[in-house]
């Protein structure tokens, strides 16, 4: 959509200055109820959905690029950001505290195993200060999330980087066989990023069990919420088990909060200690309050994770009968193979409206797709025999 074209069209919808008048589902959960007469929650979410695509199409290309959740936070996440206007003056705000309650009350571990940082990303990048500011060796698989790995390299560590194995999971034997007395973080992604599938669960826990006696395993846990897998488990109970493992989350993924910065460290007291010392800042308190009500809104997470989970099948069902191999994915996104330079694509689905993932070498005729709203995932699969032709 050209920018004459997308500011002609945000008049005759009024997302301009009238966009509460005109999109009502963009509103905070109190105001939405006044605007629309009280709806009730489940209304209110469907309102959400269909507004966000309209707003996200008036938008310019619609982003299926970096993992993002296109409905944003929650209503009651927005009334409790508006709520926080007095707090955001104060240099410790009682949020911070009531955060890491909610969220040891979410993970089921007691206070003194949380640390609540900027981010997830902020907890690979402190983890690779405190255990590797001297350098030593990290262990990781690869193609992975890549902020650990890049944090271990800048601070002159050497990093292991173990090819993935033909199922695109981690291979777990080779990895192994590279830890030595001179590793000092072995890291996992579960689900992987950008490959988008589960490790077997039995397989994994035990190796990372195996390697907490010997070294500290971080465990990236950004996608969990997203994993419909019956039985699937965190690696928290390691945790309160007393082993060497720390747990990473965010508020960025299924809370929709990529843009305020909140995420969550979960270890033992003695290694959030040490964690602590390396924090370099505080998260917001706007992220924090948005965050905090977000971790109680149960309705909400289930919202995003059906919309999620019907969106994937429509891309994986579409994959399947075009003939083209995809990942099992157990996240917001879909990874698959479509035979030709991602670069290609990109260009191909941009000129449609689409914003696609970069190439992840070697992988580099496979594609990242995040999962938009249903209605974007319906359009998106209708430009897809055209591009893998």
């Amino acid at each position: 959509m050209s920018t004459l074209s997308r500011r002609a069209w945000l008049r005759t919808t009024g997302l301009g200055l009238g966009a509460t008048a005109a999109l009502p589902g963009l509103l905070p959960a109190a105001e939405m109820a006044r605007v629309l007469g009280n709806p009730s929650y489940p209304d209110m979410l469907a309102q959400l959905e269909r507004d966000v695509t309209t707003a996200r199409r008036a938008a310019g290309p619609i982003r299926l690029s970096f993992n993002e959740n296109p409905f944003g936070m929650s209503p009651r996440a927005k009334d409790a950001l508006m709520s926080s206007w007095a707090q955001h003056t104060w240099y410790m705000p009682p949020i911070r505290q009531e955060i890491r309650r909610t969220f040891a009350q979410h993970v089921g571990v007691p206070e003194d195993h949380v640390l609540v940082t900027q981010g997830s990303s902020e907890v690979l990048g402190i983890l690779a200060m405190a255990y590797a500011l001297e350098g030593g060796e990290i262990v990781a698989p690869w193609p992975t999330f890549e902020d650990l790995p890049r944090w271990g390299e800048t601070l002159r560590a050497t990093v292991h980087k173990v090819p993935l194995d033909q199922h695109l999971d981690h291979d777990l034997y080779t990895m192994d066989a590279k830890i030595g007395s001179g590793t000092k973080l072995v890291f996992v992604c579960n689900p992987n990023n950008p490959t988008s599938n589960l490790a077997d669960d039995k397989a994994l826990r035990e190796f990372v069990s195996n390697v907490a006696r010997r070294t500290p395993v971080i465990v990236d846990e950004a996608y969990f919420d997203f994993v419909d897998v019956p039985g699937h488990k965190s690696m928290v109970d390691l945790v309160l088990k007393g082993e060497q493992v720390i747990v990473s989350r965010t508020a960025s993924k299924i809370h929709g909060l990529a843009g305020l910065r909140v995420g969550f460290a979960v270890a033992r007291p003695d290694i959030i200690a040490r964690l602590q010392q390396y924090v370099t800042g505080d998260a917001n308190v706007f992220g924090l309050h948005a965050a905090n009500a977000s971790l109680q809104d149960v309705e909400y997470q289930t919202f995003v994770k059906q919309k999620n989970a019907e969106g994937r099948k429509l891309l994986l069902d579409t994959l399947a009968r075009l003939g083209k191999k995809a990942a099992p994915s157990q996240t917001n996104f879909v990874f698959f193979q479509s035979g030709k330079p991602v670069q290609q694509l990109q260009r191909h689905f941009e000129s449609k409206g689409f914003l696609i993932g970069r190439a992840f070498p070697p992988y580099t005729d496979w594609c990242r797709v995040s999962i938009g709203t249903p209605e974007e995932m319906r359009q998106f699969v209708t430009e897809l025999p055209a591009a893998l032709a």
